[in-house]
């Protein structure tokens, strides 16, 4: 089993990918620092995307499209997001300028 890193030192290493890369990004909402979920929410011309953290089949970090593989309306992000946060209060929520909905930083899809 690989280590995991703590919430809050992935959210600032994906920033500063995000200001590196010339995409502006912003932390919506703080979580638990240590062990909290991330929910990164992809801006793009055509709409929003959320990716939600998972796990492969064999246990690697990976994320999912937690919105479905088309671009949403913001409303729509902004509910789903509302609801996850609802069943878990220690998540962090992260924005990012994506004109391609793909993310700033490394990221198997799954």
């Amino acid at each position: 089993m690989e280590p995991k890193v703590k919430a809050g030192i992935w959210v600032s290493m994906a920033i500063r990918l995000s200001d590196m890369a010339g995409r502006p990004a912003a932390v919506l909402r703080r979580g638990d620092p240590d062990s909290g979920g991330i929910l990164c929410v992809l801006r793009g011309r055509e709409g929003c995307v959320v990716l939600a953290q998972a796990r492969d089949a064999e246990g690697r970090p990976a994320w999912v499209r937690g919105t479905g593989t088309a671009p949403i309306e913001e409303a729509l992000a902004t509910a789903y997001v509302d609801r996850q946060v609802k069943r878990d209060p220690d998540l962090w929520v992260l924005e990012f300028e994506a004109p391609d909905l793909m993310p700033p930083f490394e990221a198997r899809m799954i």
